[in-house]
């Protein structure tokens, strides 16, 4: 019996040993996995975050953090910040940077171990920065109609960090409002805010509008004695529920005699009417007679000049061109490029720093007599300015500037020579002239035809816009359908009286027989390039074509649709200088 109590006393003892044992184990391997993550996101705390929040001229939301961080062991090999999940469907773009670097950033990962919230991971190089800034870029529909009629803009008021601030420093920056500016104190971590303010939009002279600048072409000519000429060509849409007649623009520093023209190059605004500078924004001119109606799209171009100051000779035929191409941008443009055309004869023989930024798309394009350096960006805000720092150095020989007058004076001889060859000739009994039908053509003719097609390209114009906004779901079906019935059941009223002009001025013959076959190519071209876009749109939802080829044939459609429209935009000019 003794025996017996002995063993079980024994086996007890031994299995209460185990179980300790796998404890240990187990609470060992726990704090093992404790210190490897911390070692993973390394130690340190964080002495301050920066946190301004600033609206742009169109709405879009820029949101900053500029974080001090002190590293107290192992230097952290990433950065988690982030805010309220209900922003993340909204972030556009996000860049990370210091003074001398940038970062690279995942969007839409996890904050830690918390739900609820939208996360960026800042990767860092070897050497962790000791202060760096990461910036959001969240879309301008965070603007919306409250409950009292009045239009709200909501932005995370705090940022989301996964440790603790000693101090924050938060700066609400909304134009027609009181700039708001407080500390906290201890900031703890996984901090969820969401806050408002009323914002002074939707009224024609306010400082912010709903307008989504789809597209910025900047091209800026130099020619043979080195002045400078700049185009912007701006496609924007007004996303507001009424008319807007402001917009602000942005051009490069020390530009003069600003000019503003519409889509078929009429004068809109200039310096001494509908132009106005803004002296506190360097660069910033407001159009106050560009209308816009609302859920419409228009096109408009701003016409300058540029100072010498831009190119530096440097010695013999070489010489230095130094432009920031967008600088002090007030706006989120979804597309931007940017094109220098050369002198003719000039060639690129260096660009400095471009080349190092691989991570944008650059081209250098060469002809003949002549070579243009352009320069694209998906997303441009005044973030962006250093990328689009342009230096570049390039040989042009001076004798070029003698190059057309020659060629002139050549083409002149050889047509004068071959005026007197023909005037010598034997001449040839005349024929008999038989007389033909000419139809008169009146200017008000020419007119109703212009009016008509432009007309034309208004209505397809809001077509397209109104498919774009149902595909996003702006807009109801129903809504939808009865818009585009309306819109079809004027174009269809429009196809007559533009067929009838049409076969006026081709019975005219000459320039306008020439300028209606021109138009005709072009309307075909812009039909088989739609018709292409609808094809490869469909081979890629069935999965037949890549996303990288389906972007690549799109783009050269756009390019070819481009064109055409240019084509019609200069044939419609050429008949409007006929009316006068």
């Amino acid at each position: 019996m003794l025996e017996e109590n002995l063993v079980k006393k024994t086996l007890t003892l031994t299995v209460l040993m185990i179980l300790l044992v796998f404890v240990i184990l187990a609470f060992a391997a726990f704090n093992t996995n404790i210190a490897k993550a911390t070692d993973a996101n390394g130690n340190y705390s964080i002495e301050y975050a920066e946190h301004t929040i600033q609206l742009l001229h169109n709405g879009y939301i820029l949101v900053n953090d500029t974080i001090k961080i002190n590293v107290t062991g192992q230097a952290p090999s990433y950065f988690l910040i982030g805010f309220p999940y209900k922003f993340g469907e909204y972030v556009l773009q996000c860049v990370a940077f210091n003074e001398t670097n940038k970062f690279q950033v995942t969007l839409n990962t996890p904050l830690g171990d918390r739900a609820g919230f939208y996360g960026a991971n800042i990767t860092f190089p070897d050497i962790t920065p000791q202060v760096f800034t990461v910036m959001f870029v969240l879309s301008n529909e965070l603007i919306a109609l409250g409950e009292d009629g009045g239009y709200y803009v909501s932005f995370p008021g705090l940022p989301s960090l996964t440790k603790p601030v000693a101090k924050c420093n938060v700066s609400i920056n909304i134009p027609d409002t009181s700039t708001q500016s407080y500390s906290i104190e201890n900031l703890p971590e996984f901090t969820y805010n969401v806050s408002t303010s009323k914002v002074g939009i939707l009224m024609t002279q306010g400082s912010i509008i709903l307008v989504d600048f789809e597209e910025l072409k900047r091209v800026i000519t130099i020619n043979e004695i080195g002045e400078m000429e700049g185009a912007d060509t701006y496609r924007i849409w007004n996303k507001s529920p009424i008319e807007v007649y402001e917009i602000k623009v942005t051009l490069p520093l020390n530009s003069s005699n600003p000019t503003v023209y519409d889509l078929f190059g009429r004068k809109i605004a200039d310096e001494s009417e509908g132009l106005e500078p803004i002296t506190e924004k360097p660069g910033q001119y407001k159009i106050t007679k560009l209308e816009v109606r609302a859920g419409e799209s228009t096109w408009f171009t701003v016409r300058y000049k540029l100072p010498k100051e831009f190119i530096i000779h440097q010695d013999g035929n070489r010489f230095k061109l130094n432009i920031n191409l967008f600088e002090y941008l007030d706006v989120y443009i979804k597309q931007a490029s940017a094109t220098l055309v050369l002198p003719e004869g000039a060639r690129i023989t260096s660009l400095d720093t471009i080349e190092e930024r691989t991570d944008r798309g650059y081209s250098v394009t060469r002809n003949v007599f002549q070579e243009t350096f352009t320069i694209e960006k998906s997303g441009l805000t005044y973030l962006e300015a250093y990328d689009f720092a342009v230096v570049l150095t390039y040989e042009y020989n001076p004798l070029w500037l003698s190059f057309r007058p020659t060629l002139w004076i050549w083409t002149l001889v050889v047509v004068g020579c071959a005026v007197v060859f023909v005037w010598k000739r034997p001449k040839s009994p005349k024929p008999v002239k038989v007389p033909s039908i000419v139809v008169k053509l009146r200017p008000e003719h020419i007119k109703a035809f212009v009016e008509a097609y432009e007309e034309k390209r208004k209505i397809i114009s809001e077509l397209e816009s109104l498919e774009s906004r149902v595909r996003k779901g702006k807009i109801p079906r129903r809504r939808y359908k009865v818009q585009k019935k309306i819109l079809e059941t004027r174009l269809t009223a429009l196809s007559k009286s533009l067929a009838e002009g049409r076969e006026r001025l081709q019975s005219a013959g000459g320039k306008y027989a020439d300028l209606m076959r021109q138009l005709e190519v072009a309307e075909t071209e812009i039909g088989e390039v739609e018709s292409n876009i609808r094809s490869i749109e469909a081979r890629h939802a069935r999965g037949d074509l890549s996303l990288e080829a389906y972007r690549n044939l799109l783009a050269g459609y756009n390019e070819r649709k481009e064109k055409a429209e240019t084509a019609i935009t200069g044939i419609m000019l050429r008949l409007r200088e006929e009316m006068c």
